[in-house]
């Protein structure tokens, strides 16, 4: 196995194990473990457990950012597309809510970077979706409909959050 694939495995395990159990309750042998990576690899890719925490949720960021900006790509209503995005992610097997609101609620203030620069990220996407001449503050107040929607779904997974915030943010388009 070269590091490439060590690498995969490692963040492949630390995504599973992270997002499911917590960054916290999950230690670096339980990732050696499921990810088959010897122990010496791990830590010479990976030398402390922030630095795969960090590797770990900026691949997570990619690949989310990716797959949203592809869902509202040439959408006729590029903002509703965002929430029935959101349905469907929410009813994913395994959603567990926002990766990078619950790395934030396990770790504080000690939350890798990458979780200041996801939500930045969103923010800046939701303003590029806004018509022409809207508010200023109206990517604020999806921003605040996304993450709301989010937090309700990680508690009782399901469509209905996201639709209900897609009826509030028609409403603000419509003013």
């Amino acid at each position: 196995m070269d590091d490439e694939e060590a690498r995969n495995r490692l963040l492949d395990a630390a995504e599973e194990l992270f997002y499911r159990h917590g960054i916290q309750a999950v230690g670096m042998d339980r990732i050696r473990t499921a990810s088959g990576v010897p122990l010496k690899r791990l830590y010479r890719l990976y030398p402390a457990k922030e630095s795969l925490v960090s590797a770990y949720l900026e691949r997570r960021d990619r690949r989310w950012t990716a797959s949203l900006r592809a869902s509202v790509a040439g959408a006729a209503e590029p903002v509703p597309a965002v929430f029935d995005w959101l349905a469907r992610w929410f009813c994913e097997p395994g959603f567990r809510g926002c990766a990078f609101l619950n790395a934030y609620g396990e770790l504080g203030v000690a939350a890798p970077e990458v979780v200041r620069v996801h939500k930045a990220e969103l923010h800046a996407l939701l303003a590029e979706l806004v018509p022409a001449g809207a508010p200023p503050a109206l990517a604020d107040q999806l921003l605040i409909l996304v993450e709301g929607a989010t937090t309700v779904a990680a508690l009782s997974p399901g469509p209905e959050p996201a639709r209900r915030a897609r009826e509030v943010a028609e409403l603000l388009l419509r003013q």
